[in-house]
């Protein structure tokens, strides 16, 4: 190894992913000044040991005409001419790049001639917004190399690397592979935490609608957006399933014996993601019916109150309206009417009172 690419390596160890950070085209010499680039990151391995890092983009050919080498570039938001020397230098598929570079992409693996093409989505839920921000990660994927694009700063590379200096050893088995099963395995550990936040959320929920009192507008319309998050997780979820089992399948598969249980045990992984987001639909859908049941409950029980106390109040009214007709009854300006008419509308109110109390109505 030689003595730079050593201490590069050794760096990188200790402090992180090595960063080259690229300059605006107007101070590296462009007059033009057409465009930003991002933040680069490059890693080498030969044999499946990690030998530098660090290094500027324009060295990836020279580390690939070393034999048993696998170079990772990494990009952040880069611009259409950054990705397209790279693509020119390696041959990528000018729709694979077209993919990169725009927005949106469903997670999905293209085949191409020379590589892959894997589209697969970071997130990160925040309940008090009830919203879900995504970050859209592409990559291309060859037994030599590896080029991931990060769409925004919501997935931070740092996890990435960590995990893939957690397990060096499983480098030697394909590092390309490798490097897949890293980042998807990262990604999906977003997705678990995601499935928390979802699982506390609903659980409050499902509290709060058998509260004596029922949720206020603000709280449906925040439980809406939730809901919402919740189909949008889910229209990511589902489509990387399909995506993770192409990477397994034989024909023209990058994974390798060895790599094969662990592309399993991701699969698995997002089986169970999928499983749990349909659960959390389930819920959800149960938790607005009980809801409206509970509503139309609370109000048939309203309105049989209000109705016992009216047909309470309707009885003196009734009597009070008979002796109140200008014709003459019996006890008609006497004391002994009056008295009579009163008795009958406290016994025949409070008989009301206490039928409608002992069948509930009150």
């Amino acid at each position: 190894m030689p003595p730079s690419a050593g201490r590069s390596a050794e760096k990188g160890r200790e402090h992180g992913p090595a960063r080259v950070l690229l300059l605006p085209a107007a101070e590296a010499g462009d007059p033009a000044g057409e465009g930003t680039l991002g933040e680069v990151l490059t890693r080498v391995y030969v044999k499946g040991v990690l030998e530098a890092e660090g290094f500027p983009v324009a060295d990836v050919s020279e580390h690939l005409e070393r034999s048993e080498t696998v170079v990772w570039v990494d990009f952040n938001d880069p611009s259409k001419e950054q990705l397209q020397e790279l693509a020119i230098e390696l041959g990528l598929h000018e729709l694979a790049v077209e993919d990169a570079l725009g927005p949106h992409q469903r997670p999905k693996v293209d085949r191409y001639a020379s590589h892959l093409f894997l589209s697969c989505h970071a997130v990160i839920l925040e309940v008090s917004t009830s919203r879900l921000d995504e970050t859209e990660i592409d990559a291309f994927i060859n037994r030599r190399w590896l080029i991931t694009v990060r769409k925004g700063t919501g997935f931070p590379v740092d996890p990435l690397v960590e995990r893939w200096d957690r397990s060096p050893d499983l480098a030697a088995h394909g590092t390309a592979a490798f490097l897949v099963y890293g980042l998807l395995d990262v990604v999906i550990d977003t997705y678990f935490e995601a499935v928390d936040v979802f699982d506390d959320y609903y659980e409050d929920v499902s509290e709060q609608i058998f509260a004596e009192h029922p949720l206020d507008p603000t709280d449906q319309r925040h439980w809406f957006e939730m809901y919402r998050a919740l189909v949008r997780f889910h229209r990511l979820v589902v489509p990387l399933r399909e995506a993770v089992s192409s990477l397994m399948r034989s024909e023209r598969s990058t994974v390798s014996e060895e790599l094969f249980p662990y592309f399993q045990d991701v699969y698995d992984h997002i089986l169970r993601v999928t499983e749990s987001s349909d659960s959390l639909r389930e819920l959800v859908g149960t938790i607005a019916s009980t809801n409206l049941s509970l509503r139309d409950y609370r109000q048939n029980l309203i309105v049989k109150k209000v109705s016992g106390w009216a047909a309470i109040v309707a009885v003196p009214a009734l009597i009070t309206g008979f002796y109140g007709m200008n014709v003459p009854y019996p006890g008609n300006g006497a004391t002994w009417g009056f008295v009579s008419s009163a008795v009958i509308m406290v016994a025949a109110s409070l008989g009301l009172y206490l039928m409608f109390r002992r069948r509930d109505w009150l």
